[in-house]
């Protein structure tokens, strides 16, 4: 198959260098992670995840997460699953 089209995009320096270095460990480059995402938008006809608007308590912890703000870490997932269980 020829590929010749050329697709242009501008994105901020921060989210190109971000994306590209979870690329690197998954061992994409940057075409070919675009390449899956058209072939997927292609397969299922849409996009290959949910784009979903959040409520406004999602929405809430989102931004207070982000700010590192009432996040709690764990060591494990059974510490994790034990702290549900108080």
């Amino acid at each position: 198959m020829n590929k010749s089209a050329v697709i242009h995009a501008r994105i901020e320096p921060q989210i190109k260098n971000q994306a590209e270095g979870v690329l690197q460990k998954l061992g994409l480059s940057p075409t070919e992670a675009i390449r899956l995402f058209y072939r997927q938008i292609c397969l299922r006809g849409g996009l290959p995840f949910p784009v979903l608007i959040p409520n406004k308590l999602t929405a809430k912890t989102l931004k207070k997460s982000q700010r590192g703000e009432d996040v709690d870490t764990f060591d494990s997932l059974e510490e994790m699953l034990e702290s549900w269980e108080k």
